[in-house]
């Protein structure tokens, strides 16, 4: 007998576990410890870790220009931008995927020399986080985070963390006007919601970059996924968010 029951006996430690590392789903956000608050910041339904796609086309000069159209760009920091067509929304998790790793180094790149003689350039990890969210605004006070950005009732916030400083060097407001514009959010079969404006917090830990969605283009129960398409500089990423996994004690959060 105690041998048909030890596979059972096996799998409960990882049950226990999974349960463990989602605690704060039941605890009231005052019951929040500091590592339930780390937790929702760095694995929850609010946040995404990826890897964009590089978009190696564009010239390595700064260059500037306007529109969408093919071969057009601008200079971000000293990098060229291209802005190719982006399709439609794909599966569960966006371009480029959940990337594996932690983090990528302030201003650093990674890779050698490819047979025209260039540098090639590895795209680093970014964290995308959901800044409006009850749940996300609570963990950054629980956990004492003063470089959080600072948002008003109005917006929805979804920003970026980890774009390589060189990336975004106190970005003027021509530039951020340009990133306002290489940024939506998609939902399916409904017009794109466009940033009313763009912030970039310049940080010890690097620069955030935050788009803020007025709230007045609501976000409804019948928007089950959306997609968060962006360009910053060279990197290109498309992230879905699943509005059924944010949910806290009952309740949607955004």
């Amino acid at each position: 007998m105690s041998y048909k029951w030890r596979p059972c006996l096996l799998l409960m430690p990882a049950l226990l576990l999974a349960t463990a590392d989602e605690a704060w789903k039941d605890k009231q956000i005052a019951e929040w410890s500091e590592a339930d608050a780390k937790q929702v910041l760095s694995d929850s339904p609010w946040v995404k870790t990826v890897t964009p796609t590089l978009n190696r086309s564009a010239n390595d000069g700064p260059r500037r220009s306007s529109g969408r159209g093919q071969g057009g760009g601008i200079g971000v920091g000293g990098v060229g931008i291209s802005l190719p067509g982006i399709g439609g929304m794909g599966r569960r998790g966006g371009i480029g995927g959940p990337g594996a790793g932690g983090g990528y180094p302030r201003g650093g790149q990674t890779g050698g020399a490819d047979d025209r003689g260039t540098t090639s350039i590895t795209p680093p990890t970014l964290t995308l986080r959901w800044e409006s969210a009850l749940p996300v605004r609570e963990a950054e006070l629980k956990s004492r985070d003063t470089g959080a950005p600072t948002l008003d009732e109005d917006h929805y916030a979804i920003a970026v963390y980890g774009v390589p400083e060189r990336m975004a060097p106190g970005i003027s407001q021509s530039q951020a006007n340009q990133l306002k514009k290489q940024a939506s959010i998609k939902r399916d079969g409904k017009k794109d919601l466009k940033p009313s404006s763009v912030q970039v917090l310049q940080r010890d830990d690097g620069p955030v970059i935050v788009y803020l969605f007025p709230r007045n283009q609501e976000i409804t129960k019948d928007d089950r996924r959306i997609l968060f398409d962006v360009q910053i500089g060279r990197l290109q990423l498309a992230q879905s968010f699943y509005l059924e996994d944010m949910v806290y004690q009952g309740k949607r959060e955004l």
